[in-house]
C-alpha cells in the first residue's frame, strides 16, 4: 500500500504522473468545487477547486485499468462492486481493474459516504466513463479496419470483427504510443445493456479479504512512515459533551515538568484545551499520557438524563411540518378506535471494534494525513481551518480503519495528529484510546415520537399523527472547538424527518418533525433517524391491528399501497411460515416455562433533505423465546428481506445484510450511553455491552430479484424494521408492549411485572 511503502509515489504524485504519461486513455472531468449541502443537512464544502482535473477511468497500455471513485469502504464491499461495474462496461476481468477511493489528491470530490448512496448515485459517473473509454476504442478500432462500428463486438477487452475471421485486438494494442484524454459525457452513453451482463448481478468474491486474510497491512493502524512519533491526547473533563461556554475555556494549568523524567518525550502540546503529548516510542506517549498532571475548572454538570423522554420534551424546538392532509382532528372524533402512544429511542454508539487512529506529516510545502475518514474531501476542508493552510496543500491519503456506519472519532483523531506533527515538525501517529473512544464519538441521537390514530368501523386506518424529535448535530471536529478556531455554539440541523412518513395509507395524516438542538455530541449512526421513526410506525400499525382484530401481515398489506413492499412482505412472510391470526404467549407460560413470540415489521429507508428520496425496502419476520423468570430473551428465528433493485454482487448485498442485522440486533437488545453529571459514563465496554457470538441467531435472507430494475441503496435499510420486528415479537411473547429500546433482561422483567391489560 502507499502508506506503507516510503518509495512509492503519494496519490498526488501518482495523479501527476497518471495526467503525463503515455499508452493511456482517460476519461476525465473539469476540476470543481465540492456540492455543497442544502440548508439544514449536514456536510461542508468550499470553494476550492483543485488544479488537476478529474480522473475516473484510465487504461493503461500495459494491461491495467484503474478506476475513481471519490466515496469510500467502510466494509460494505463497495470495492468490489465498482470494480464489477467498471469491468462490465469494459468486458475486462475483475482482476484487471484497481479502485482508488477517497483520496483527495486522486479520486474526484463526491462527498462524504453516507445514505446508501455509493452505488445508487456516486458510482453512475464512473459508469458512463468506463462506457465511453469502450465507445471510443471501439472507434479507434473500426478507423484502423475501416469497417462500421456495428460490425464489432467486445469481448475479454479484445475487440473482434465479427465478418473477418481472425481480426481481433486488444484495448492495450489501441494504444500504445497513444494518449488520449476524453471529457465525461455529460449526457447519455451507450450503456451495455442488462441482458448481456456476465458480471453485474452475479456474486463476487470480495478483492479486499485476501489482503486481510493475510494480515497484510491494509488499514490506517497499520500506517508507518519514516521518522515516524507517536501521540496520545488528554481530554478535557466533559466527555462527549461539545456545547457550552465552557468548551474550549476549561484549562487552567499544564505541569510540564510531571511528565519531564519519561524517557523518549518530546513535546507536551498545549492550545486553547487542547493538549497532546509526542513520544518517541508509543508505549512512553501512553505513559506520559496517564501521568501528564491537568488542572480543570470546575464544568457545568449536565443535566439529568436519567428520564430521557422528559428530557427530550424540555428542550426548545423548531416545528417543521412535513405532511398535512385531510382532516385529522374531525377524523380522530368520529374513529372507531383511537390510541395514542409515545417511543423513545436512547443514545447509542458506533462501537468501533478498534479505536480510531490517524497520521499526520507536517512539512513546509503541505500536510499530508493518513486517515479512515468518511469524509475525505470534507476532512481537508477542517484542516485548512484548523491550521490556517491552503486547502491545495494539504493531501488526505484514506485508508481503511474499524468501521463507523456513521461518525465515529476517525476524523478528530486526524486534526489531534495534525497539531502534534506542526509542533514537532515531524509525522506523528495518535491513535485514541478505547475511553477516549467511547466518550467523545459522535453518538447516535436519542429520539423521541409522539403518535395518535386510529380505525374506523370498517377496521381500516382513519387518521395519524406523528411528532418526531432529534437532538443531533453534524458534531464539528474536536480539535476545532478545543482550540477556539470555531465557537462551541448549537447547529440545529433537520435530520429527524428520514422515514417519519409512514409507509401506510392513512386517509387523514400529519407528519411533524422538531428539531432541536443537540444535548450531548451526537451526529448519526446506521438508518439515522430512520430506524426510531420507523420504529414507532411499525410498533403502532401492528398496535392499530389489534384493536382491529386483524392479522398483523394482512393488516398491513391492506393498507400498503407500494406494490414491491407488498410483494417483499409476503415473501419473507411465506419464508417465514407466517400462519394468518396465529398468536404466540401473550403472556401465558407455556409448558416448558417460556413465552414465545413472533413480530413482522417492513420499512423503507428514505433519507436525505425531505422529502428525500428512497433506498432499498427491508422486512423482518423474527421469533422470540423468553424467560419470564429472568427476563432473558433469546432469538430463535429470522427472516430478514429486501429489494435492492439490481443487485451488482449479491452476495456484497448478502453480506452487507448479515452485518447490518447483527448489528441491530445488538442496538436494540443491548446498547445504550449512559450519562453521569460530567457527560457520558460508558467508556467500557463493560458498561456498553454488545452481541456476543453465542447470541447470534440463525438468519435467512430472501433477496428480491429486480435486476432489471434501478439499483438502491443497500447499506443502511436492513437496520431500520428491526427494533420495530423485536418490539412486535415481545407483545406476541410477553402480551406487553415495549417502546423504549433496548430490550434487555431488566427492561422484559420490567414490563412482566405490569398488569397483562396494559398491552
Amino acid at each position: 500500500m502507499q502508506a506503507m511503502n516510503p518509495t512509492a509515489p503519494t496519490p498526488r504524485e501518482a495523479r501527476r504522473q497518471l495526467l503525463s504519461r503515455s499508452d493511456v486513455l482517460l476519461v476525465t472531468r473539469a476540476p470543481q468545487p465540492g456540492v455543497k449541502p442544502a440548508p439544514g443537512q449536514p456536510g461542508a464544502a468550499s470553494s476550492y477547486v483543485q488544479p488537476l482535473p478529474d480522473v475516473f477511468v484510465a487504461i493503461l497500455g500495459e494491461g491495467q485499468v484503474l478506476a475513481f471513485n471519490g466515496h469510500v469502504d467502510l466494509g460494505t464491499g463497495i470495492r468490489t462492486s465498482l470494480a464489477q461495474i467498471v469491468a462490465e462496461e469494459l468486458s475486462l476481468s475483475m482482476e484487471q481493474v484497481s479502485m482508488i477511493l477517497g483520496h483527495t489528491e486522486e479520486a474526484p470530490n463526491q462527498g462524504p459516504t453516507i445514505a446508501s448512496a455509493t452505488i445508487q448515485i456516486s458510482a453512475m459517473p464512473l459508469r458512463k466513463a468506463a462506457a465511453q473509454a469502450r465507445e471510443h476504442l471501439l472507434a479507434m478500432a473500426a478507423a484502423r479496419w475501416a469497417t462500421p462500428v456495428g460490425r464489432l463486438r467486445v469481448e475479454a477487452g479484445c475487440i473482434i470483427d465479427a465478418d473477418v475471421a481472425g481480426r481481433t485486438i486488444s484495448y492495450f494494442e489501441l494504444l500504445r504510443g497513444q494518449r488520449i484524454v476524453l471529457t465525461l459525457e455529460p449526457g447519455e452513453v451507450p450503456l451495455k445493456p442488462v441482458s448481456q451482463y456476465t458480471l453485474v448481478g452475479r456474486s463476487s468474491q470480495r478483492v479486499d479479504i485476501p489482503a486481510k486474510v493475510r494480515a497484510q497491512p491494509v488499514y490506517v493502524h497499520d500506517v508507518r512512515v519514516p521518522g515516524m512519533l507517536h501521540g496520545r491526547v488528554v481530554r478535557p473533563p466533559h466527555p462527549g459533551r461539545d456545547g457550552g461556554d465552557f468548551v474550549g475555556r476549561s484549562l487552567l494549568a499544564v505541569d510540564r515538568q510531571s511528565v519531564a523524567h519519561i524517557p523518549g518525550l518530546v513535546a507536551v502540546v498545549v492550545e486553547g484545551d487542547f493538549i497532546g503529548v509526542v513520544a518517541e516510542r508509543e508505549e512512553q506517549a501512553q505513559r506520559a499520557m496517564r501521568e501528564l498532571k491537568v488542572q480543570w475548572k470546575s464544568i457545568p454538570p449536565l443535566p439529568p438524563m436519567d428520564d430521557l423522554e422528559a428530557r427530550l420534551r424540555s428542550l426548545p424546538a423548531r416545528r417543521r411540518e412535513l405532511v398535512r392532509q385531510g382532516d385529522p382532528d374531525a377524523a380522530s372524533a368520529s374513529a372507531a378506535g383511537h390510541i395514542e402512544r409515545t417511543y423513545v429511542w436512547p443514545y447509542q454508539l458506533h462501537a468501533s471494534i478498534g479505536p480510531s487512529c490517524a497520521v499526520a506529516d507536517w512539512r513546509p510545502e503541505g500536510l499530508t494525513v493518513w486517515s479512515g475518514t468518511q469524509n475525505p474531501h470534507v476532512m481537508r476542508i477542517d484542516l485548512s481551518r484548523l491550521c490556517d493552510l491552503d486547502e491545495g496543500s494539504i493531501e488526505v491519503i484514506r485508508l481503511e480503519a474499524s468501521g463507523c456506519y456513521g461518525r465515529n472519532c476517525a476524523d478528530d483523531v486526524v486534526a489531534d495528529a495534525a497539531l502534534l506533527s506542526r509542533a514537532v515538525g515531524r509525522p506523528v501517529r495518535v491513535q485514541l484510546t478505547r475511553e477516549q473512544e467511547h466518550a467523545w464519538e459522535p453518538k447516535g441521537a436519542a429520539q423521541l415520537m409522539d403518535v395518535c390514530g386510529g380505525v374506523d368501523a370498517q377496521g381500516r386506518l382513519s387518521h395519524y399523527r406523528f411528532q418526531t424529535r432529534y437532538p443531533s448535530n453534524d458534531a464539528p471536529v474536536l480539535a476545532l472547538l478545543l482550540t477556539g478556531k470555531i465557537a462551541p455554539e448549537p447547529r440545529v440541523l433537520e435530520m429527524g424527518d428520514r422515514t417519519a412518513v409512514p409507509p401506510y395509507a392513512y386517509p387523514h395524516m400529519q407528519i411533524d418533525c422538531d428539531d432541536v438542538a443537540p444535548i450531548v455530541r451526537a451526529g448519526w449512526l446506521r438508518g439515522v433517524s430512520a430506524m426510531p421513526n420507523s420504529f414507532a410506525h411499525e410498533v403502532f400499525i401492528d398496535e392499530l391491528a389489534e384493536l382491529a382484530g386483524a392479522d398483523r401481515l394482512a393488516f398491513r398489506l391492506a393498507h400498503l399501497p407500494d406494490q414491491r413492499a407488498s410483494e417483499l412482505l409476503q415473501a419473507v412472510a411465506h419464508k417465514a411460515g407466517w400462519v394468518a391470526h396465529a398468536q404466540g404467549s401473550r403472556g401465558q407460560v407455556q409448558a416448558d416455562g417460556k413465552l414465545r413470540g413472533r413480530g413482522i415489521a417492513y420499512a423503507r429507508y428514505v433519507h436525505s433533505k425531505f422529502p428525500g428520496f428512497g433506498a432499498a425496502w427491508s422486512a423482518w419476520v423474527i421469533d422470540v423465546e423468553v424467560d419470564p423468570v429472568t427476563g432473558a430473551l433469546a432469538v430463535t428465528s429470522l427472516v430478514v428481506g429486501q429489494d435492492t433493485g439490481m443487485m451488482v454482487n449479491p452476495a456484497g448485498v448478502r453480506h452487507q445484510m448479515h452485518g447490518n442485522i447483527l448489528q441491530s440486533l445488538s442496538r436494540v437488545l443491548k446498547e445504550r450511553v449512559a450519562f453521569g453529571p460530567h457527560g457520558a459514563s460508558s467508556l467500557e465496554w463493560g458498561a456498553y455491552p454488545i452481541l456476543h457470538f453465542t447470541e447470534v441467531p440463525p438468519i435467512e435472507i430472501v433477496l428480491m430479484e429486480r435486476q432489471d430494475q434501478p439499483p438502491m441503496g443497500a447499506g443502511e435499510s436492513a437496520s431500520v424494521p428491526s427494533a420495530a420486528a423485536l418490539s412486535n415479537a415481545l407483545f406476541d411473547a410477553t402480551g406487553r408492549r415495549l417502546r423504549q429500546p433496548p430490550f434487555n433482561a431488566e427492561c422484559i422483567l420490567a414490563a412482566l411485572q405490569e398488569p397483562l391489560a396494559a398491552g
